[in-house]
């Protein structure tokens, strides 16, 4: 049975603010699968990756959230920056489980559907495989994206696991809970940052041409009296000119 600690619900608030943040449109469900594990030389190692299915009247295509950078034209190295920092997370996670001397999960799936959140512990054995991790992720998308079987490859994948669903249960534990806070706006925080900074180049960027103009206006102006007091030096010379 799981035991809970602060720390651990802590890290739960800290996951959905970041899978808020990294959302830069309105959603409906959440999925993310992350793996921390060791490999064959002992070092820590794993993956993750998520996607969300966007709010619309029509059922959309979930969106991955490695495509959002070029989708939503957002800086890709920002924007992966917050993706490791939530990698992050996870992987302290798992180091509490530790410390609490619980049993020792290998791979998660976070599912935040009808403002419930919800993690699911396995203990897989997992190979660090570039093939295994593939097949993993082939199936995790149709158990819970619900997609999949367009390629020939996926096809073979997925009928393997579905002959073996009849007799293999995966083990795992669950730890579920109301959403710690509410996406109001969803939209990528750094990215409020960036809007920020833009809009400071924008301002200094016409400060600059107001500098420009008055400048410009100053010079317009003394050519403009330079010209007046040549004018009447002409003119006042005419005038000598005629009186001799």
């Amino acid at each position: 049975m799981l035991r809970t600690t602060k720390n651990m619900r802590d890290k739960y608030e800290k996951i959905q603010n970041y899978l808020f943040d990294l959302i830069p449109e309105k959603w409906e469900e959440i999925y993310l699968y992350a793996s921390v594990f060791e490999n064959a030389d002992d070092e820590q190692t794993g993956e993750m990756y998520f996607y969300y299915f966007p709010k619309s009247l029509l059922k959309k295509k979930p969106v991955n959230v490695y495509e959002v950078p070029k989708k939503f034209n957002i800086n890709e190295t920002e924007y992966l920056k917050i993706v490791d920092n939530l990698y992050q997370i996870i992987q302290d996670l798992k180091q509490d489980f530790k410390d609490t001397e619980q049993r020792l999960w290998t791979n998660l799936t976070i599912s935040i559907v009808n403002s419930k959140f919800k993690i699911e512990f396995f203990y897989d054995k997992i190979s660090g495989e570039e093939y295994s991790s593939y097949i993993r992720h082939v199936v995790w998308r149709y158990q819970y994206l619900h997609l999949g079987g367009e390629l020939k490859e996926e096809r073979k994948i997925l009928e393997k696991y579905l002959d073996n669903m009849s007799y293999t249960t995966k083990e795992k534990e669950e730890y579920q809970a109301g959403m710690y806070v509410k996406a109001i706006n969803n939209v990528v925080g750094f990215d409020k940052e960036i809007e920020v900074a833009q809009e400071k180049q924008k301002e200094q960027e016409q400060k600059s041409i107001e500098q420009e103009e008055r400048k410009n206006k100053k010079l317009q102006e003394k050519a403009k009296k330079e010209e007046e007091k040549r004018r009447k030096e002409e003119e006042k010379n005419k005038n000598q000119i005629l009186k001799v």
